[in-house]
């Protein structure tokens, strides 16, 4: 991997173990952490953890042989921003780092609101009926597009290409976990229904 991310112009810096990793990434300044979920020393899915704990925001590409829901949502869960599964592609890898390395600050001015959900994109916190609500930055991207366009339908494609870039080869549930997941995290039960999907087309952000 590292050979060939050099031959497409990245600096790749290598850590052979989970301790040494965290370690560096607690260091030196990265524009993309690619972490194994099964490391020795330290697993990756702790490295997440940690990181996000000691507020490092960086992201973090999770890689793993582990694809079921269950697997992928603890890794969401974590703190990680995407996850890719294995065997997989190496033009894919890229095109994931280059969609998590391009991605840019909010627009730092203004408030959104719908209902009582808040996001905050200069500190890029989210909040419930006043209650902080911890998201991944996939989610907080997903959850921002759909309230700058609240009431509007964003289709699927747009949803991926923002998140994810150009890259056609996103699995077809990749988008419907990130989903699920926002939707358990800003809806608590009893709560006012917010995220809404329109089927064939994609997702909108209203009040139910």
């Amino acid at each position: 991997m590292k050979k060939g991310l050099d031959e497409q112009a990245h600096s790749a810096t290598l850590a052979f173990d989970g301790i040494e990793g965290l370690e560096a990434a607690q260091l030196s300044e990265f524009d993309v952490l690619v972490l194994d979920v099964m490391l020795p020393g330290l697993d990756g899915l702790t490295i997440v953890r940690r990181l996000r704990q000691n507020r490092i925001g960086t992201p973090i590409l999770l890689l793993t042989a582990r694809d079921t829901p269950d697997d992928v949502i603890s890794g969401l869960d974590a703190g990680a921003d995407d996850y890719l599964t294995k065997p997989f592609s190496f033009k894919i890898l890229v095109a994931r780092l280059r969609a998590l390395s391009r991605r840019k600050q909010l627009d730092p001015h203004t408030l959104l609101r719908i209902h009582d959900l808040v996001l905050d994109p200069a500190t890029h916190e989210v909040k419930r009926s006043g209650v902080l609500v911890s998201l991944s930055r996939t989610e907080f991207v997903i959850l921002e597009l759909l309230m700058r366009n609240a009431g509007r339908v964003i289709s699927r494609t747009r949803l991926i290409e923002a998140v994810w870039g150009n890259d056609r080869d996103i699995s077809s549930n990749t988008l419907d976990v990130f989903i699920r997941q926002l939707r358990m995290k800003v809806e608590a039960p009893g709560s006012t229904k917010l995220v809404h999907t329109i089927r064939g087309i994609g997702y909108t952000l209203r009040e139910d």
